[in-house]
């Protein structure tokens, strides 16, 4: 049952099995709606066709089949000729982390970011986190202060720690400005309060949401290029409705989320929750379009789990206890894409990694 807006879902830890396929992944064409009988389903105008990867009014991550084993190398040959010689320090990119604080930790200490106390120890490094901090793990709002903190140490140090938009910052920010309030969905009558709940939303994140936490997350940009690496949070080309260069696109985000209209600002959502882009045929041509307009000579971006970006989706009966193995990024599009989310929400793994990649 959709909850209001006082109420969430009891604090825990998701597991895989959390997690539904909705049937986009599997066939093109209308948006299917599945909805599990505990939930209700949003109205919807079943004549009308949405786009491909239009997940917000459902829950948008497939089930891994937890006896899978899904083995990550990178392709020696795709990182050839990429260089270090920046003048700064080292740069590292984080995956999707939501809500998961000790794995974030432990991943950032084995980097030698941080060090046993959890403060900065990377002296001049450049550390850029590609969004999603929130929903579905127990301490998203640890998350946030986490990454604030570090981007204070890190300035202090010579260095710096930045962070992007992802689509589940967006989500938290409307479902805390905009609640039960209707919004134009595309697909029926929908609220930002529905959704972050369907998504993982976490009661204990509401709770304890300040203002300098919404402060922070509306001020993230969108995208960036550093080092000939295009960050972005989504593997979607939705980017390109925003701006002819990451500088329109990051004033444009911000600039939706300024004017606080709930429809705006659920169209941004809407769009930022696209994916596969960049996967199967066209995949490649999809990054270049990017790469032409906003720079840079290979993407790297999160959001769509590596488990499932490699098409390795379970069904719901899986039992297992073993989750995904995920060891390291994702290579694909003909070499110019990095996918970063490891799928810490699957039993995966929680990335850190330092760009450029080694052979």
């Amino acid at each position: 049952m959709t909850q209001g807006a006082g109420q969430g879902p009891e604090v825990r830890t998701p597991t895989v099995r959390d997690f539904r396929v909705p049937a986009y992944v599997h066939e093109a064409g209308p948006y299917a709606h599945s909805t599990p009988p505990d939930e209700v389903a949003p109205q919807v105008d079943e004549t009308e066709d949405y786009p491909e990867g239009y997940t917000p009014t459902q829950r948008d991550l497939p089930v891994i089949n937890r006896g899978d084993t899904v083995l990550v190398s990178v392709d020696p040959e795709a990182v050839e000729g990429e260089s270090t010689d920046t003048g700064q320090g080292p740069l590292y990119v984080v995956g999707d982390v939501h809500g998961y604080l000790d794995e974030l930790i432990a991943a950032l200490q084995e980097k030698g970011l941080v060090d046993a106390a959890g403060n900065w120890s990377a002296g001049t490094a450049r550390l850029w986190f590609l969004g999603d901090f929130t929903d579905r793990g127990p301490d998203g709002i640890g998350v946030i202060d986490l990454v604030m903190r570090l981007s204070a140490e890190a300035a202090a140090a010579g260095g710096y720690c930045k962070a992007l938009m992802g689509n589940h910052e967006l989500l938290l920010l409307g479902a805390k400005r905009f609640g039960d309030t209707p919004v134009n969905s595309g697909a029926g009558t929908a609220t930002f309060q529905a959704a972050w709940l369907l998504n993982g939303g976490q009661k204990t994140d509401m709770d304890r949401l300040q203002d300098h936490h919404l402060q922070w997350m509306a001020r993230l940009d969108a995208m960036e290029e550093v080092d000939g690496h295009l960050l972005v949070h989504s593997d979607t080309t939705a980017y390109l409705d925003y701006g002819d260069s990451i500088e329109a696109v990051n004033d444009t985000v911000r600039e939706t989320i300024t004017r606080n209209d709930a429809d705006e600002v659920w169209d941004l959502f809407r769009k930022f929750t696209k994916r596969f882009s960049f996967r199967d045929e066209g995949g490649a041509d999809a990054v270049r379009s990017l790469l032409d307009v906003y720079g840079g000579s290979r993407i790297v971006h999160g959001h769509s789990p590596i488990p499932y970006l490699l098409g390795e989706v379970g069904s719901e009966e899986s039992e297992e206890d073993e989750g995904p193995a995920v060891s390291g990024p994702h290579i694909y599009a003909d070499g110019l894409a990095i996918a970063m989310d490891g799928g810490v929400t699957m039993a995966g793994k929680l990335l850190v990694q330092q760009l450029p990649l080694d052979n």
